[in-house]
């Protein structure tokens, strides 16, 4: 029973360390957080593609997926195309006492004279409005046409009609408290993680380099992202 205890405690900390630390609302940009695909500050994705992400560790394929999680994909495919990826940092890559994430994609880390103590703190802050962009809580069931959107899921039957879940190379958003507050920074699942489903948004996959992002440790970096198709 300790043992159990002690992991159950791990992994309420890990948790905690999934997510963006957001700034003082007096420090930063303000804020834009649409609401669904009818007012995205950037088109959702229809369909799927593949992204390829290099670091200094070697190549991965993401295989995004809009059709399950089209303005949290289409948020992502925005960024890769503005080359905000390029030159970030995995700034939290957590394996042990068990493998959970690799952690990266926060703006503020390509820029390498910003404070280790900030890194995780970073959003997008779209050039053209000088806001903060957000993106809401994004969940695709099984049998519904629509995804839900800025509430988290905790019912298992429910949980179960997901779309997209947290299987070993799973791509997903980093958040803070708020369902609302994904902007840049991703993660990767280094194992099977159920306890995120219905909190985080899943928006693809890693189809090819899982070897890559197992290799890949705290301060590594990507080097670029680039659509594949």
């Amino acid at each position: 029973m300790a043992r159990f205890g002690l992991l159950r405690s791990f992994q309420r900390r890990a948790l905690l360390l999934l997510v963006p630390v957001l700034v003082s609302c007096s420090t930063t940009p303000r804020a834009a957080v649409a609401q669904g695909c009818s007012d995205a500050m950037a088109a959702c994705l229809q369909g799927r593609t593949s992204v390829l992400v290099s670091t200094t560790r070697g190549d991965f394929t993401v295989e995004v997926d809009g059709d399950a999680a089209p303005l949290t994909a289409g948020n992502f495919v925005d960024l890769v195309r503005r080359g905000t990826y390029d030159g970030t940092m995995f700034h939290r890559v957590i394996r042990e006492p068990v493998p959970f994430v690799a952690q990266g994609g926060d703006p503020l880390s390509s820029d390498r004279s910003t404070p280790l103590n900030q890194l995780g703190t970073g959003n997008f802050v779209d050039p053209q409005t000088g806001q903060v962009r957000m993106i809401p809580l994004e969940l695709r069931f099984d049998g519904e046409a629509e995804p839900r959107y800025s509430r988290v899921v905790s019912n298992p039957a429910e949980i179960d009609r997901l779309m997209l879940r947290h299987e070993r190379g799973a791509v997903a958003m980093a958040r803070s408290q708020s369902p609302d507050s994904a902007s840049a920074q991703f993660y990767v699942a280094l194992r099977p993680l159920p306890e995120l489903d219905g909190r985080y948004a899943v928006f693809g996959r890693v189809v090819d380099g899982l070897d890559v992002v197992d290799a890949i440790e705290q301060g590594d970096r990507i080097t670029k992202v680039s659509l594949k198709n």
